[in-house]
């Protein structure tokens, strides 16, 4: 088959020879077929040596490719993608690797996509609802996400993570309540910068609290003012947060109902809390989870390359503070 570009087809490469037989000159046929000269002489050439065989569509693949990235660079791209589950924005500097050739190179050995993957194990699972346009606010702090990702609780010695999952089939840890943390998160629409807190509740108090110290915390990142508050229709974030958002001049906008992608930009921080912080590693207590929380974040906003950033960190975004 013909690329759908093509000028002319294999048809129209026989309709070449026989003209060229029939004693038409070369210009002519070329100035008749809409062609230059050489393709002419091309394809009545290889007709000469070939027959029709000659004149059916060739792949345009190189015979060679020296400059071809080597077969050990191409394993070690694969191992760190199994490692780590991560875009070419994140492996490429890694790997001291253009991200565009580690592109090629997942997609060379059938990689799977990172929105086909499960999260936390990579498996390949169907993708998840996003919305049709994809937006971003034009400055930082005309429109921030807050959300509330809840989480289990690590049992001293630590949980299935480092047990294995059938530490959950003993009559001991059924019986063992450990509960779970909440952890609250704030992120800006335009540059991307997070704030979060693991706190014991979710309740209207508890995220009025949450949201007057991550005020504080964007202004002391360049981002002194939050005009709008997007959030989901729970009651905490209903009538709770009404008097402070009020007191600090921002508008409140609620997502539709059961429409969590609408609020995509901290979900997706959440996605990234989980793969990143709360699963990425072995935790032996939930203390000592809950203190890489901070670490992680400071991670996360001045050295994490954001592939909606154009592979820069949330920090470059925003003026020096």
């Amino acid at each position: 088959m013909s690329h759908s570009t093509a000028r002319l087809t294999v048809y129209g490469r026989l309709l070449i020879v026989q003209r060229h037989q029939a004693g038409w000159k070369q210009a002519h046929i070329a100035a008749a077929m809409g062609v230059s000269r050489k393709c002419v002489k091309t394809w009545i050439d290889r007709y000469s040596a070939e027959g029709e065989a000659g004149l059916a569509t060739r792949s345009s693949r190189p015979h060679t490719m020296p400059t071809r990235t080597g077969a050990d660079t191409e394993q070690k791209v694969l191992a760190a993608r199994a490692e780590h589950r991560a875009g070419p924005d994140v492996l490429g500097p890694k790997l001291g690797v253009p991200a565009r050739t580690v592109s090629r190179i997942l997609r060379r050995h059938g990689v799977a996509y990172l929105r086909d993957c499960d999260p936390i194990t990579g498996d390949v699972i169907r993708s998840s609802k996003a919305t049709a346009v994809r937006y971003e606010r034009e400055w930082p702090g005309e429109l921030v996400h807050m959300d509330v990702k809840k989480l289990g609780k690590i049992p001293d010695g630590g949980g299935w993570k480092a047990h294995g999952r059938q530490m959950g089939s003993s009559s001991a840890r059924k019986q063992l309540k450990v509960g779970y943390d909440y952890v609250h998160s704030l992120i800006d629409d335009h540059s991307r910068l997070a704030y979060s807190e693991i706190l014991p509740d979710e309740k209207g108090t508890t995220c009025a609290a949450f949201l007057e110290r991550a005020i504080a915390y964007f202004a002391a990142h360049g981002i002194p003012r939050i005009e709008r508050l997007m959030t989901d229709n729970a009651w905490a974030y209903r009538y709770s947060l009404r008097d402070l958002c009020a007191s600090h001049s921002i508008t409140q906008k609620f997502i539709k109902p059961h429409c969590p992608w609408q609020n995509g930009k901290v979900e997706r921080l959440n996605r990234t809390l989980a793969t990143e912080w709360a699963y990425r590693q072995i935790f032996t207590s939930n203390q000592e989870r809950t203190a890489a929380l901070a670490p992680w974040l400071e991670h996360y906003n001045n050295e994490r390359r954001h592939s909606a950033l154009g592979g820069k960190p949330p920090i470059s975004r925003l003026l020096p503070t």
